[in-house]
């Protein structure tokens, strides 16, 4: 079996045919065909029923899903960290969280590009629920994301920083100049993350514990929704103080005295456990590492 066989056979499971597989490959519909009948030949067993148009795994075939998928990370691991050259070559697929790309990763991976040339950079954002699984099918090759300390024994952390969560609102706020916890928030308008972020729900948890309840105006994914809100007077935005350092520079939004609870975040990087850690990655965590130090409290770990 071939490595363009077993991309192909994932490419049939993502899209659901080989009509739409072939489209995606720019392939002809006979390569396509050709290919997974060799495929079978060799293993000795059907991996797809042809049902119509469609197609369904067989046993055999969910089987060889996580095998293709790790033959295929293996692939691109050989291409990243093995070369003639003695600067990395391939492609890197990072996933982000969004609070960490309004200043901070643009910079990390300019300067990245400048160190490595021959690297190609796919970025996708991420969510705390999904990046385990993605990095451990080889979806994504490393995350950093903002957070709670997290701790999962699928995963390897390679770097932690830590950062602040704020309570920002318009400078003619009524709470501007005051200190405030948590019973100061129980007639105020929140502007807060939605529903699957973690900030969100340690602010809505800590409000519940002291007894306080919550009025929400507004709940998005959005942090410069959230902003804009806030420097409209519209509420409380409670967000990252990454997230509205541009912001708070030119005077549109003031961020709040808060004196209750603190709530602890941390700029964290992973890789899955049985990641090879290799040049390229370690390249891109070295300059995080130089990034974060100049925005947070950096903590580093061996690579």
């Amino acid at each position: 079996m071939t490595i363009v066989q077993l991309n192909t056979f994932l490419k049939i499971v993502e899209a659901g045919s080989f009509s739409a597989a072939a489209n995606r490959l720019g392939y002809a519909q006979s390569t396509i065909t050709m290919q997974i009948k060799q495929l079978e030949e060799e293993l000795g067993c059907r991996i797809f029923e042809r049902l119509g148009k469609t197609v369904v795994l067989t046993p055999q075939g969910e089987k060889l899903v996580s095998y293709a998928e790790k033959m295929l990370q293996l692939e691109r691991e050989i291409r990243l960290d093995i070369s003639d050259e003695e600067e990395p070559r391939g492609i890197l697929k990072i996933g982000v969280s969004e609070s960490l790309c309004y200043d901070r990763v643009p910079k990390i991976l300019m300067h990245y590009k400048n160190a490595v040339p021959g690297i190609e950079i796919r970025l996708m954002f991420i969510n705390h629920d999904t990046f385990p699984e993605m990095l451990q099918k080889g979806e994504l090759d490393l995350v950093y994301t903002l957070n709670p300390y997290i701790r999962d024994d699928r995963l390897t952390l390679l770097h932690s920083s830590e950062e602040r969560l704020g309570f920002f609102a318009s400078p003619d706020h009524s709470l501007f100049g005051k200190k405030i916890r948590e019973q100061d928030l129980a007639d105020q308008a929140l502007l807060l993350t939605d529903h699957f972020c973690s900030f969100r729900k340690m602010l809505l948890e800590d409000l519940s514990a002291c007894g306080v309840g919550s009025r929400i105006l507004l709940e998005t994914s959005s942090k410069e929704v959230l902003k804009q809100f806030a420097s409209n007077g519209l509420g409380l935005a409670f967000i990252p103080d990454m997230t509205a350092e541009k912001e708070v520079k030119n005077g549109s939004l003031k961020r709040l005295n808060w004196v209750g609870r603190s709530f602890p975040i941390y700029a964290q990087v992973f890789v899955h456990k049985d990641k090879h850690v290799d040049r390229a990655i370690r390249l891109l965590v070295d300059i995080i590492k130089g990034e974060d130090a100049g925005s947070g409290i950096a903590t580093s770990f061996g690579i």
